[in-house]
């Protein structure tokens, strides 16, 4: 009986290690078959930056623009007004080898524009590329057919109230003395059922963050600007490195705001020519024509620098295709002020 106990407490033992052996070896194989748990970092948060706004215009805003003629005679040098809230300003040669100047205001409360003269013709080609409200003082010919012929919304002197005289200007012909403001812009508009609103889109493409147009392909430095329009008329601009804008002047004086004594500026420049001759309209003054209707090239300045463009306009409705000449690709500007200038092509343009 011993003998047997004992061997049964052997056989226990054995027993008691083989299943100490099987529990380790399973163990051993579980945690070879265990993948390592990998720590997942916490997911970085994607940092959107916002795009700064565009200060010159609102984007977003679909009010149709408000495109005024301003006199450019030298009689009214000094009480011209208002110009500096235009985000785009065009100037063409007239007869008499002077210019005249075409302000485009949108979302602006300008309360003085001044002075205000007649349409010519080829000016209307630039109310229909930016789809805006026309405000003159009578008309050439040519123009008040186009403006009937074209439907183009006009506030007219004849057909509005929205235009004054200042009588307190009476060193100067009461023709050069004529001023409006938005407000009176918009109310006849109102009354005249012309649409105020627009689904056209800018003409020009804006960008907030400034353009480094030194790195451009052909880029030169634009520290003076000349542009002449004829023998008696010469429009310049000096680069104000402080502020990054052109400071205006003409026939080499600074062109003030009348309202607020402040010289003039632009931020960008487009500058390019085109052929203009004497119409047979049976006017001895010799009104203009512009073969403005076509491509070409020309140069876009800002920030110091002027770089190579061409342009091309397809017909009098179709909106002006600026395009760097380099790359081809279509022009981006900087956010601020545009001074497109259309100089005659038998006139030197200079940049310095």
């Amino acid at each position: 009986m011993a003998k047997k106990r004992k061997l049964n407490k052997k056989i226990k033992i054995i027993l008691i290690l083989i299943l100490l052996i099987l529990i380790g070896v399973l163990a051993f194989f579980a945690l070879r078959s265990k993948k390592p748990v990998e720590k997942k970092s916490p997911a970085k948060k994607k940092v959107v930056e916002k795009e700064e706004p565009i200060k010159i215009v609102d984007v977003n805003s679909n009010a149709r623009p408000f495109a005024v003629m301003i006199n450019n005679n030298k009689a009214v040098w000094g009480y011209q007004a208002g110009i500096q809230d235009a985000y785009i300003t065009y100037e063409m040669i007239v007869e008499g080898g002077i210019t005249r100047m075409m302000a485009l205001f949108k979302d602006k409360d300008t309360a003085r524009i001044a002075s205000v003269r007649s349409s010519r013709h080829y000016y209307l080609d630039y109310v229909l590329e930016n789809d805006a409200l026309y405000a003159h003082i009578g008309w050439s010919p040519r123009a008040q057919s186009d403006i009937s012929s074209l439907k183009i919304n006009n506030i007219n002197a004849d057909n509005s109230s929205a235009f004054t005289w200042d009588s307190a200007l009476r060193k100067i012909a009461r023709e050069h003395r004529a001023y409006t403001s938005i407000e009176r812009l918009k109310d006849a508009a109102t009354k005249k059922g012309y649409r105020l609103t627009t689904s056209q889109k800018l003409l020009l493409n804006y960008q907030a963050k400034p353009l480094d147009l030194s790195k451009y392909e052909g880029a030169i430095a634009a520290n003076v600007v000349r542009i002449p329009y004829s023998n008696t008329h010469l429009t310049s601009f000096g680069y104000d490195a402080e502020n990054k804008v052109y400071k205006r002047y003409q026939n080499n004086i600074e062109h003030k705001d009348y309202v607020t004594g402040m010289q003039y500026t632009a931020k960008n420049i487009i500058t390019y020519k085109v052929h203009n001759y004497t119409l047979n309209d049976g006017y001895s003054g010799g009104r203009q024509d512009l073969n403005n209707i076509g491509s070409g090239e020309g140069y876009y300045i800002s920030e110091g620098y002027a770089i190579p463009i061409t342009w091309e306009k397809t017909s009098r409705s179709a909106q002006t295709i600026y395009k760097v000449k380099a790359t081809g690709k279509e022009l981006v500007v900087n956010d601020g002020n545009t001074f497109i200038q259309i100089q005659p092509d038998n006139q030197n343009l200079t940049i310095e």
